[in-house]
């Protein structure tokens, strides 16, 4: 048997919306638009893709964690060749920069639906 990765998929209350931030982000093509559902991917491969679906109830994680609220699953690691110029374009397309950054190098910011990602340079 083959396991191959192939999509993370972010649930949302709008994935239209959604998947047209992380389209302009990333530079990625639309492959699949339903109502509740929304594929993207690298135009130069197939897989991995992102993938947005329909959830109603999605309650965006605090940061950082803290006892008794909605914790992270997960978050998007992106690397970048210049943190500044890539955190500017991203708030422009709706993003949020996050007050707590961990560390030099990376920067913490949320979508425009509150899931959490991370801009990073080499090295970092």
């Amino acid at each position: 048997m083959t396991v191959t990765f192939g999509a993370v998929v972010l649930g949302t209350p709008e994935p239209a919306v959604l998947a047209d931030f992380y389209r302009a982000l990333l530079g990625w093509e639309e492959v699949d638009r339903e109502p509740e559902w929304v594929r993207l991917r690298d135009p130069e491969r197939e897989r991995p893709g992102l993938s947005f679906q329909y959830e109603a109830d999605h309650v965006p994680p605090v940061w950082p964690q803290r006892p008794g609220a909605q914790q992270m699953q997960a978050h998007l690691d992106l690397l970048v060749d210049d943190l500044d110029a890539e955190t500017s374009r991203a708030v422009a397309l709706g993003a949020s920069v996050e007050a707590h950054q961990p560390q030099d190098g990376v920067r913490v910011l949320r979508d425009p639906h509150g899931h959490m990602f991370c801009l990073f340079l080499p090295g970092s």
